[in-house]
């Protein structure tokens, strides 16, 4: 598989309402601990609202323009994005009223006002919607599973490498969609909970989510940084050994040990993309 077809596979696979699918999947299993007649419910409202709806807008939205589905043009994007932000809203409310999982409630409103914060954004410059799509069910991730939700981080600079690739972002609008998505669902979740006080079990300190955002994002904004500064593999060597130090020093040692993974990961995609990719420039 060349390059390119990669690149489009994983973007076509990392699509918002698709990656969706299987990390709802996975938080929903979570949630209904074991009942089954749970999991029907809230998966039925995940994959309506955050799935089926948005998809449907997307598809319908590029075809009336002759467009891709990526809806590459910042200004064509706006339509889509006020309709997800009305279908997760629907599906929060739906949550709320049936009273089906507090936890899958406040996301769905995480979810609603994430997009909300796209479409401000989107308004002046074109931050990718898969690095935010990806970002918020891994968030989820975090907060219910640890390290263990911190693991499909790994993604991201893949990512990011892919929609780089395809010339739909700059390294900028890929990474920042990420980092916002990441500390906005996390902080909303702690505030929403407190909030509504909603009963959601044990979380993962919030500390520690911080540390595992900080350990999935740091390589690729190094990178991001460095390139744009046309910087060597010496400083990034530096600035990862300071930042392992850092958190050897005071994070959980799970989260160091994501911290590396990703490091791995952004620097294996780097030398895969070749010269053309910018990451590269800093490692080669």
């Amino acid at each position: 598989m060349n390059r390119l077809k990669a690149a489009k596979t994983i973007s076509a696979i990392t699509n918002p309402p698709i990656i969706c699918i299987p990390l709802f999947l996975i938080i929903c299993i979570i949630l209904s601990n074991g009942n089954f007649n749970s999991f029907i419910v809230l998966e039925s409202i995940s994959l309506v609202f955050t799935s089926i709806l948005p998809m449907i807008i997307i598809v319908y939205w590029a075809k009336r323009l002759d467009t891709d589905r990526d809806i590459s043009n910042r200004k064509d994007r706006f339509t889509p994005l006020i309709v997800g932000i009305i279908s997760y809203f629907i599906g929060f409310l739906v949550s709320l009223i049936l009273g089906t999982n507090d936890f899958l409630t406040a996301l769905l409103l995480c979810y609603s006002i994430n997009t909300g914060v796209v479409l401000l954004i989107t308004v002046k410059w074109k931050i990718s919607v898969h690095t935010t799509g990806l970002s918020g069910p891994v968030g989820a991730l975090i907060l219910l599973l640890g390290p263990t939700g911190a693991l499909f981080g790994i993604i991201y600079p893949i990512l990011i490498w892919s929609r780089v690739t395809l010339e739909k972002h700059t390294s900028a609008q890929a990474i920042a969609g990420g980092v916002q998505g990441f500390f906005l669902t996390v902080l909303e979740m702690y505030m929403f909970i407190s909030l509504f006080n909603f009963n959601v079990g044990n979380l993962v300190p919030l500390t520690d989510c911080i540390w595992y955002i900080l350990a999935i994002i740091s390589a690729p904004v190094i990178l991001g940084i460095l390139s744009y500064a046309h910087m060597n593999k010496i400083v990034f060597s530096a600035a990862v050994i300071i930042g392992f130090t850092v958190f050897l020093e005071y994070a959980p040692l799970s989260a160091s040990v994501i911290y590396i993974l990703v490091c791995l990961t952004s620097c294996l995609i780097s030398l895969y993309a070749g010269e053309d990719y910018e990451w590269s420039d800093v490692l080669i």
